[in-house]
Parts: C-alpha cells; sequence; structure tokens
C-alpha cells in the first residue's frame, strides 16, 4: 500500500502563493532526488499547470533542471479536474470520485504517492498520511494558505534543514 503524502513550499506566515525563490543548489537536488523516489503524484489542475513547464526541454536548463524534468516525465500523474478535457503524457484525467479514485491508487501502488495542491489535499485529508512543510524565510503576508481547510490534528515526527534557508516539517495525523 502507498503512503499518500501532501509537501509544499511555504512562507513563514502559511502561504504558498508565490514561492517561486530559486531554490539553492541543495534544496533544489533535494527536490530532483525526491520526485525521483515517487510512485506517481496526483494533481489540481492549477498545480499541474505549474508543472507542464517541465514537459519540454529548455535551453536555458543546468544539469539539475534536466534531471528534475526528466523525473517528474517518467512519473505516472493523476490530475484532479472538472474542467481540463485532455491531459500530457504520462497523466491521467480524474473528473468523478476524487476520493474513491486516490484511495484506490493507494491500495493498488507501493512507495509514496505525492497530491499536490491545497484545495486538493484538503478534499482527500482523511486519505493523507504525511504533510511535508518547506518553510522559507519569507513573510507573504496573503495569499493561499498550506491547510486549504480545517487543520487536521498533526504530530510533528521529524524536522531537517536543506540547504542554506529552508527547514522541513513533517507531520502525520494524530
Amino acid at each position: 500500500m502507498a503512503k499518500l503524502i501532501f509537501a509544499l513550499n511555504q512562507s513563514l506566515d502559511g502561504y504558498v502563493d508565490d514561492m517561486t525563490l530559486e531554490p539553492d543548489p541543495a534544496l533544489f537536488r533535494h527536490f530532483v532526488d525526491d520526485m525521483c523516489g515517487l510512485s506517481g503524484c496526483v494533481y489540481g489542475r492549477r498545480m499541474y499547470e505549474v508543472m507542464r513547464y517541465w514537459d519540454e526541454d529548455r535551453p536555458e536548463w543546468s544539469d539539475a533542471e534536466r534531471d528534475f524534468a526528466a523525473a517528474w516525465r517518467s512519473q505516472p500523474k493523476w490530475v484532479v479536474s472538472h474542467t481540463l478535457t485532455l491531459v500530457g503524457p504520462n497523466a491521467t484525467l480524474v473528473k468523478n470520485d476524487v476520493e474513491a479514485t486516490i484511495a484506490g491508487l493507494k491500495a493498488q501502488r507501493d512507495g509514496v504517492l505525492e497530491v499536490a495542491g491545497p484545495e486538493l489535499a484538503a478534499s482527500v485529508s482523511s486519505l493523507v498520511d504525511e504533510y511535508r512543510l518547506y518553510l522559507h524565510p519569507i513573510v507573504l503576508g496573503s495569499g493561499k494558505p498550506f491547510f486549504a481547510g480545517p487543520r487536521p490534528p498533526l504530530r510533528l515526527v521529524a524536522n531537517e534543514r536543506i540547504g542554506e534557508d529552508v527547514v522541513r516539517l513533517t507531520y502525520v495525523p494524530k
């Protein structure tokens, strides 16, 4: 059975919007390795559209960016959307029965599945096994919060400094 995690970059004041900071090399390598280790990704429409950036090579990319793109392309993806009619390579569109679909993926797959997008994660919070908050030393003041719905009761199980400025906090539901 796969473990479902919700992981996202976050400001110190809890927002995930406008987190388009250039990660330092150690943090970016962490994200490359993380993507390589996944069994698949479940995206909401907006997050999927952001991540489609990695579908086509760009000449200005570094080796690490090419590595991330290759890892992202290789992952099976499930895209939850009521408005999209098509999704890109290695992706499956999910329009209905989202919670049942994700529960089925957890039961059928091994390893780690990542759910991306605060609203999507909130809608399937009963299935989330772990929350990974990547705290960046910035304050946004407003925007979309990491927790789009009520915050479930959580227990801190790990913390790790990644790169120069980021701390990853790992929580599990109580």
